[in-house]
């Protein structure tokens, strides 16, 4: 399939394979790179075998994705919280513990697995066998909405909103010590940590720009309960932000957010939750909003704190 994108002011000057891994927000500069090697890029009609070309404003970038090969993931008849569904898209309330697709280590039990179940052969190939129908993905341990797309059209359409910025995501989360301001931006860069393979950090030279608003909800002993608007999509984008203010996500053990409280170490990841979603249909053109109610134990979390002094 073959798709053709205009070069945007913003990104002149760009390497050609930095530019294309942000058109398609779930495709690795890496991917890019071998679909440059293989001839399937062109630039103002003329093929490209240099992943270091730059690109300028106007350009016109052609891409060819190739066709998806069959699936060989097995389908699982696991059980999904549909908050919508139509012959586009769904969007779903992904529980805590579950991976979004397949990776080394996570071959079954993921979400993907459960979709090709439930949606039988109407997904999105745009992101390969091992992604059908995901256009983007929140982390293992954070729950709550999730688009999923059913055909290519509807994929190229909500990642051009998520390109844009455009789709509005606030969620929600538990943060440790007291956040002093009611609301607060941070907008720092976000990249590949330095030396931790696993982590991502605040990298100013080599990373890509971020900014995460927060509004503080409710303050209690030893920690803050927030909610947050995504402006940007990185990687890890609230756990880090919060852990570089000095407030890491209550429960996220990879930014410094455990606690030594008997009462606390029994949380399992980071106690943030995809609260809500909007959009606008790819075939309506209606605006549509979604919220996932918040999980059993992020409510438990919440009326523990509540019975605490200030």
């Amino acid at each position: 399939m073959r798709q053709e994108f205009e070069v945007a002011e913003e990104y002149a000057g760009e390497r050609l394979d930095k530019y294309l891994a942000r058109i398609y927000t779930e495709q690795s500069r890496s991917f890019f790179q071998r679909l440059i090697k293989s001839g399937n890029v062109s630039v103002q009609d003329q093929i490209i075998a240099k992943n270091s070309m730059t690109v300028e404003a106007g350009d016109m970038v052609s891409v060819c994705i190739p066709e998806a090969q069959s699936v060989s993931i097995s389908p699982e008849p696991i059980p999904l919280d549909i908050l919508y569904e139509d012959s586009d898209l769904m969007v779903i309330n992904k529980p805590k513990g579950m991976v979004v697709h397949t990776s080394a280590g996570h071959y079954s039990g993921t979400l993907v697995n459960a979709v090709m179940y439930h949606c039988a052969d109407s997904l999105s190939g745009i992101n390969g066998e091992i992604r059908p129908g995901i256009v983007h993905r929140i982390d293992k341990d954070t729950t709550g909405s999730l688009i999923v797309c059913k055909n290519d059209a509807a994929h190229i359409d909500i990642a051009e909103q998520i390109r844009k910025h455009s789709v509005k995501r606030i969620y929600r989360g538990i943060v440790c010590g007291i956040l002093q301001d009611d609301s607060g931006t941070v907008s720092s860069a976000i990249g590949r940590h330095p030396s931790q393979r696993k982590k991502m950090a605040v990298n100013p030279e080599n990373g890509k720009p971020a900014t995460t608003h927060y509004r503080v909800l409710e303050r209690f002993h030893k920690y803050t309960y927030a909610e947050f608007q995504l402006e940007t999509g990185r990687t890890h984008q609230i756990r880090v932000h919060m852990s570089h203010i000095g407030h890491p996500l209550l429960g996220d053990e990879l930014y410094g957010g455990l606690s030594k409280n008997y009462a606390i170490n029994g949380l399992c990841g980071q106690t943030l939750h995809a609260m809500t979603i909007g959009f606008i249909h790819p075939a309506s053109g209606a605006y549509m909003e979604y919220s996932a109610p918040l999980p059993e134990y992020f409510e438990k979390l919440l009326h523990r704190f509540r019975g605490q002094s200030v």
